[in-house]
């Protein structure tokens, strides 16, 4: 099997216009079922893997999505690097609504979120010190210029738990503590990605300017959802610029061997029932 690039679309992200659709892969996992069908399709002869994070029609809220089923399908359907789309708000004056953030970093405020696929008896521990695959943010950062979308090469993204949006005291503390955009669904998200060896980057569309500014409106779904519109095409445009490209190198950030020295149990000495689970994330191991 080539290796095959998976996409998570975002709120409003559903469909990419004028790709070569292969087929709907229909996959269970372990952990449940994914948000929805994911579609393999083919991008300049790259073969991608599409995957609507919130289901199509958005019927699943950000507390609600099975992450651990939607990183296990990737990994079963050949994916070796996710690139993440994700509307978020603005904590910076200088990130205007429209403009894109490539994430290096994350602090992750969610709270009852399935976060790993090592329950036990197999335990393991990543690091998680640099989350993101700087070899793929450096392709997607190029993909952006090409395009001509204003984009911030670097920005840390705090995952708050939602639904809700934030209260003005909590969009101030996050400004004061050094967020620069904040969003619902990328932890744990990246750290499952993580323990499951895949590349992962995030390309953060900003929406809106939170609650935190005083010379904006407090936020609201349609004045979101208009700028979501225009972002979702600068979203198409950047794909198809960065599949247009060469292939990213070869990661040299480790993103591949995340398991390497992380897992804190002799495989070889547990029975199907602790293996079942996470085979395909340790089948190399066996």
């Amino acid at each position: 099997m080539q290796s095959r690039t998976g996409i998570i679309g975002g709120s409003g992200l559903y469909h990419i216009p004028g790709i070569e659709i292969i087929e709907s892969l229909d996959i269970d996992t372990p952990f449940g079922r994914p948000s929805d069908a994911l579609i393999l399709a083919k991008i300049n002869g790259h073969e991608v893997v599409f995957l609507p994070r919130h289901g199509r029609g958005h019927s699943i809220p950000p507390h609600n999505i099975n992450y651990r089923a939607n990183i296990y399908a990737m990994k079963l359907a050949g994916v070796n690097r996710i690139i993440s789309i994700s509307a978020v708000g603005s904590l910076r004056q200088e990130i205007v609504p429209g403009h894109f953030v490539l994430v290096d970093q994350f602090v992750d405020r969610t709270h009852s979120r399935a976060s790993t696929f090592f329950d036990g008896p197999v335990v393991a521990h990543v690091s998680m010190a640099d989350p993101v695959c700087a070899t793929l943010k450096s392709a997607l950062l190029a993909a952006c210029n090409e395009t001509t979308i204003t984009t911030h090469e670097n920005g840390t993204y705090l995952v708050m738990q939602g639904p809700q949006f934030s209260t003005r005291a909590e969009s101030e503390l996050y400004r004061s503590q050094g967020m620069d955009v904040i969003g619902m669904t990328n932890m744990p998200e990246a750290k499952l990605a993580r323990e499951a060896e895949i590349c992962y980057a995030t390309v953060a569309m900003s929406t809106d300017y939170d609650c935190w500014h005083e010379e904006e409106e407090n936020v609201s779904v349609s004045a979101i959802v208009e700028v979501m519109q225009a972002n979702v095409a600068k979203a198409q445009s950047m794909l198809h610029a960065f599949f247009a490209a060469p292939p990213p190198s070869a990661c040299t950030c480790g993103c591949r061997s995340g398991l390497e020295h992380g897992i804190f149990a002799d495989l070889k000495a547990q029975d199907d029932a602790a293996i079942r689970p996470i085979h395909a994330l340790v089948e190399r191991f066996l």
